[in-house]
């Protein structure tokens, strides 16, 4: 057999001849391919198949968890604490930092695990042609000449020119975001016709499902050269960092150069007032240790593995861990349309029938709708499944066929037609196919009277054949340019409407022409459809305009009907709201584009690469986005957005497996959760933050004053690494569990260059670090000056116990902590309480006062460091009444 040309026609594959195509890739479409050319050319071409990323092992997981800087800085305070003795501190950072990376691994571990079993098991299989034999392989042994048979409920197995269709009708939805099937046919497309792929109506694209008909096709791309490659070639390979991890690393490091700066200021500040050198290095060297937030990797990390934890509570799937804090940083949620905001299924909007109106599931409809009704379920190829995979009766309303068809059904249903019944009573006898010339389709049924032809079509074309309006009184005048206008009216609102006719026969006609059964007809009402929103997605998109968060809907579905779902959702309040199209997008340039992104709500006719045009125009706005999605066509963007979400339930594994989260069933409502949960992640690691800080600024101000004001070092190395230890340790972790604010969905997004410090922290954490150290301070002088021998311990006990005040009290930056109750967060109270028991045993169980030196503490001199460390809880709580005065009072969420 000869090989194919070695230089084809440069045209695209939709604007030749089938046969001509046939001949070049050296194939008879009757025969197909020889086994030994089909080896030939797998070698050549290779398997039909993506390329796939490898899968990360454990111990690369494992790897990952040690690269960031904070953990870095920590391993080598690790170091230092062990070069100078301290073995407790050095077995406690690592402890933590070994924590943290078990956290990550975990949850990595889990989620690769979790997505893996969403992959099918079963391989595709395709049916072929081959030396003259139907057989079925596998689809990864397809190559270019193959010859393909597709039947209704088939997944196309690589791109085909089709030889042969016979009502062949495939749900590319996966691919182009179309919600409604499109009918294919074997013509050549002029040379205009080279734009979207939904509109290459002779070619079957590899991914997508034959809902109706057959076909034969011709095998022109396979594995990376089909569409679907294409599309997988534009997944970025790199994974973006998250705002978290960017707020984090940035924090790190400037915290390891502060603290540095500030150790070597208090050495030479101990050298100059005399102190001993090895003292004083020491005291540098563990406050140098005690200043780094050791707790925050682990804090971080067990925040959001609770977080990703009560997301797979309500189906979300968290792939990387800091994707559940990034979308609680999102100012813009692209979303796509078919699948994710609307159900990916076609539903009956409204029957309409001499300037009547039915809705389905209203009150019983009159006659000449009931008739409309009876004639969409028996002109109609949809079908009852009979039994599941048990073998067990399929319960109704389990239907299969064209997704229009069900619908036609189920709004039949709706009205008390059941179409099996009907069918009993008025067997189909004969049909006239539906194509896309004619654009109808009318099937004959016997009937009491003789024999009655039902036709369905598209509004032009049935119009064309009526003569007169039906009415079980008789046939009345039809207004024609009425119901035109109902039509239009109804097609403008996105909705795709069919109309449905009537006419009896005497005699079963035989010839079955279309000029003879298809006119005379008597017209009897019409049917809108749409793909309909979900029932929550109103309500999400409500509440992520509330958090100030700007939902986009990004479709390959047609314009008008993208601007009425946008409507209905409350994306775009304006029927009239501008929809930006691919073709519109081809002819704007990035700078041009990047004006009109802020402007622009609802995309419709974009194609996989314009969906990224989109996402980095935002970002170059300085929008953090999120990208949801569940098709094929989804999935660059989904990689190119700052977090994708896929659908986990209808999804694509190719979306999935291109996204940060993915959502178990497929509802977009869970994003909003995602989101109050995403801020209240943030919130809790500011909180500790606050509260981690803060107390290290009270001891390097401690440190660093008391030689100033003429004060003897007032804190031994051991104190400084004991108050880091327990006051870093528990306190920190259970801020994790603190419950969202009150109003936290009722805020702006932050701003992505926020700084972590931002909205007033740093000054707090200035002034109350200074707070503490004067009080610490304080207590040192006047034990001092009144001759109190224990002034150390009580310096120690004040700057343990004040931290404890601090933390109780910074739980909210507004309301008062008896408005949150002190037990509404029982793992803190719990944790605080143990802090000081065992701040007490360092003081009074006499074998840790040599290890601690310390010194058991007089009744009063107790009671003075409790006052002094209650009095930072008292300020701080002064603080958040003037925070609630200056600004006005968000009102709580229900």
């Amino acid at each position: 057999m000869a090989p194919p040309l070695a230089h084809p026609d440069p045209r695209p594959w939709h604007q030749r001849e089938a046969h001509e195509l046939a001949t070049e890739h050296a194939v008879n479409p009757e025969h197909g391919l020889h086994p030994t050319e089909v080896e030939r050319r797998i070698t050549i071409h290779g398997p039909n198949e993506l390329p796939s990323v490898a899968q990360r092992g454990p111990l690369a997981i494992l790897a990952a968890q040690f690269t960031d800087f904070m953990v870095l800085v920590l391993l080598a305070a690790a170091v230092v604490s062990g070069l100078i003795g301290d073995l407790i501190d050095t077995v406690a950072i690592l402890v933590i930092v070994v924590l943290n990376a078990v956290i990550g691994f975990m949850q990595s571990w889990r989620a690769d695990r979790a997505m893996a079993a969403l992959k099918q098991l079963a391989a595709a299989r395709a049916t072929v042609v081959r030396s003259q034999q139907t057989q079925e392989v596998a689809a990864s042994n397809l190559v270019p000449g193959d010859i393909v048979l597709l039947e209704a409920g088939n997944k196309v197995p690589a791109d085909l020119r089709l030889i042969h269709s016979a009502q062949l009708r495939v749900d590319e939805s996966a691919l182009t975001g179309e919600s409604v099937t499109v009918a294919k046919h074997t013509a050549v497309l002029p040379d205009s016709a080279d734009s979207a792929l939904g509109d290459r109506l002779n070619m079957a694209f590899k991914g997508t499902t034959a809902t109706h008909g057959r076909a034969r096709g011709l095998v022109v791309a396979t594995g990376s050269n089909t569409e679907l490659g294409k599309v997988a070639q534009l997944l970025d390979p790199e994974d973006r960092t998250t705002p978290l991890q960017r707020r984090l690393a940035a924090f790190g490091k400037r915290l390891a150069l502060v603290v540095i700066g500030i150790c070597v200021v208090i050495f030479v500040a101990g050298i100059w007032r005399g102190e001993q050198a090895l003292l004083m290095a020491l005291t540098a060297i563990s406050l140098a240790v005690a200043a780094i937030p050791e707790a925050l990797p682990a804090v971080v990390s067990v925040l959001l593995a609770l977080g990703a934890r009560r997301m797979v509570a309500v189906n979300a799937l968290v792939r990387r861990l800091p994707s559940v804090e990034t979308l609680g940083s999102v100012t813009t949620i692209c979303s796509d349309k078919t699948g994710t905001l609307t159900q990916n299924k076609m539903h009956a909007e409204l029957v309409w029938a001499q300037d009547q109106s039915w809705v389905p599931g209203d009150q019983p409809p009159g006659p000449v709708l009931l008739e409309t009704l009876r004639a969409a379920a028996l002109c109609n190829d949809a079908h009852r499944n009979q039994t599941t995979e048990g073998g067990e009766v399929s319960p109704p309303p389990d239907w299969q066929g064209d997704p229009t068809e069900t619908a036609l059904v189920m709004a039949a249903q709706s009205g008390g037609i059941d179409k099996a019944a009907q069918e009993s009573q008025s067997p189909r006898l004969k049909e006239l196919p539906f194509d896309s010339e004619r654009k109808r389709m009318t099937t004959l049924h016997a009937s009491a009277e003789g024999f009655t032809g039902y036709t369905k079509g598209a509004p032009e074309s049935v119009l064309l054949c009526c003569e007169s309006q039906w009415t079980p009184g008789g046939a009345l005048a039809l207004d024609t340019q009425g119901v035109i206008d109902q039509a239009n009216s109804l097609a403008a609102q996105g909705l795709r409407v069919l109309a449905l006719a009537r006419r009896d026969h005497a005699a079963l006609p035989d010839p079955l022409l279309p000029d003879s059964i298809e006119q005379q007809l008597q017209f009897l009402g019409l049917i809108a459809l749409i793909d309909p929103p979900r029932a929550e997605a109103a309500a999400a998109v409500r509440d992520c305009i509330t958090a100030g968060i700007m939902p986009v809907m990004i479709t390959g579905d047609h314009p008008a009907t993208a601007r009425a779902i946008a409507q209905r959702l409350g994306i775009v309040a304006n029927p009239h709201a501008e929809v930006l199209t691919g073709q519109d997008l081809s002819t704007l340039d990035d700078a041009a584009l990047l004006l009109r992104v802020a402007e622009v709500q609802v995309y419709a006719r974009v194609d996989p690469a314009q969906k990224i045009r989109i996402v980095e125009a935002l970002q170059a706005q300085g929008e953090i986005v999120a990208m949801t999605g569940d098709g094929v066509n989804d999935a660059p963007a989904l990689k190119r957005a700052d977090i994708g979400v896929a659908m986990g339930k209808g999804g694509t594994d190719v979306a999935r497996e291109a996204a940060s989260m993915v959502l178990l069933d497929d509802n977009f409502a869970t994003i909003v959760a995602a989101v109050r949960e995403g801020r209240r992640i943030y919130d809790n690691i500011r909180k500790f933050v606050r509260y981690a800080m803060t107390g290290n600024s009270g001891e390097i101000w401690t440190l660093f004053l008391a030689p100033l004001v003429f004060l003897p070092i007032p804190l031994l190395p051991i104190h400084i690494l004991w108050v880091n230890l327990v006051t870093d340790g528990l306190p920190g972790l259970a801020l994790a569990a603190e419950p969202a604010e009150r109003g936290v969905m009722q805020r702006p997004p932050r701003a992505h260059t926020e700084s972590l410090f931002a909205n007033g922290m740093w000054q707090h954490i200035l002034g109350f670090g200074l707070l503490i150290a004067g009080l610490c301070l304080g207590v040192q002088a006047w034990a001092l000056a009144t001759g109190h021998a224990h002034w150390q311990t009580m310096v120690f006990t004040v700057l343990t116990l004040s931290q404890m005040a601090h933390v109780m009290a910074i739980r909210s930056e507004r309301e008062s902590l008896w408005q949150l109750g002190l037990g509404s967060n029982k793992p803190l109270l719990g944790a605080v309480l143990l802090t000081f028991v065992l701040q007490m045993a360092t003081i009074y169980v006499p074998a840790l006062n040599p290890i601690f030196k310390t010194q058991p503490l007089s009744l009063i001199e107790l009671g003075i460091c409790l006052g002094a460390a209650a009095l930072v809880g008292v300020v701080v709580e002064l603080e958040k009444a003037w925070r609630r005065n200056r600004a006005p009072t968000v009102a709580a969420e229900p």
